[in-house]
């Protein structure tokens, strides 16, 4: 009995090595079967990597049209003759007088701008202190550049200009309405805002009225794109160029490395990381710029009037 019993642990010992055997050997070949997954998932990475970092290069990101608050119109300033008399002018009466010609022709009140309304007081006091009747001023600053030296970011601006002396604000506006180009301004559909003075002074040795309308379609009109989506791009790029520079790197450590070293595994589960990592944040970037262009898009349409 005694040696059936050593016989039994005898053949107990060498089925436990068998199995201990048979399990080293089956872990040791799900090594090579993962490792020779990662190494099949890195070849067929490695080429299609490079072509996904050009073509994502070559994702444009939209551009605002730079032609915005640049649409200027600017008619030749208008010399009335008249009479010198008492009558007091208001900014008010001209412009309520300049919205019944818009109301008569089917088009929207324009609101008063306190800002557009300075730059009007600025105009037609230095217009009276430097003797000059034109849109330039002799030191070379132009309708456009006044407007926005005051802060007002515009789309479209205009500048009647009109000298003279007059018995109401009707004929100040009517004289305006009278002159095409004038009157081009007072019925531009794109203005949304307006500006007024009228000063009395004297100009050429003669007491006189200017008047100023200045016009004006707000920067704000158009909804601007998202300027921290841009950021978010912008910061997604450079990240995207330094993995692109690691993938590269890692790849030439790969190709010069040794494939049965110990190391040359992590390497290709580095890699492949790198090029997963890669690809999520070019895919989710993609996305962002997509967003960023329809944004650049409506509002380079608003900025054109379409």
């Amino acid at each position: 009995m005694q040696g059936g019993k050593n016989t039994n642990i005898k053949c107990m010992g060498k089925y436990s090595k068998i199995i201990i055997l048979v399990l080293i050997v089956s872990a040791f070949g799900a090594g090579i079967y993962f490792k020779d997954d990662a190494i099949k998932f890195y070849n067929s990475a490695s080429w299609q990597i490079n072509k996904q970092i050009q073509d994502f290069q070559k994702t444009d990101i939209g551009s605002v049209m730079a032609e915005a608050g640049r649409e200027i119109f600017n008619p030749l300033p208008l010399k009335i003759g008249g009479e010198s008399n008492n009558v007091v002018l208001l900014k008010s009466k001209i412009i309520e007088q300049t919205n019944l010609q818009r109301a008569e022709n089917n088009l929207p009140a324009l609101t008063e701008n306190q800002y557009l309304s300075l730059v009007a007081s600025a105009k037609a006091q230095d217009m009276f202190k430097n003797q000059y009747f034109e849109h330039v001023s002799p030191s070379g600053q132009a309708p456009g550049d006044l407007v926005k030296s005051f802060g007002y970011g515009y789309i479209a601006t205009g500048e009647n200009l009109i000298l003279g002396n007059f018995k109401n604000e009707r004929e100040v506006v009517s004289n305006w309405m009278a002159s095409p180009g004038h009157r081009a301004n007072i019925l531009n559909n794109r203005y949304t805002e307006i500006g007024v003075s009228i000063i009395k002074g004297t100009y050429e040795g003669e007491t006189v009225w200017i008047g100023v309308q200045e016009f004006g379609l707000p920067l704000s009109a158009c909804s601007q794109p998202n300027e921290s989506l841009k950021i978010n791009i912008d910061y997604n790029q450079t990240e995207l160029a330094n993995l692109s520079l690691q993938i590269d790197a890692k790849k030439e450590e790969i190709n010069s490395a040794n494939s049965k070293s110990a190391p040359y595994s992590q390497m290709i589960d580095d890699y492949n990381q790198l090029v997963e990592n890669y690809n999520f944040l070019a895919e989710q970037t993609k996305r962002l710029i997509s967003n960023y262009n329809n944004q650049v898009n409506n509002f380079n349409q608003c900025v054109a009037g379409k």
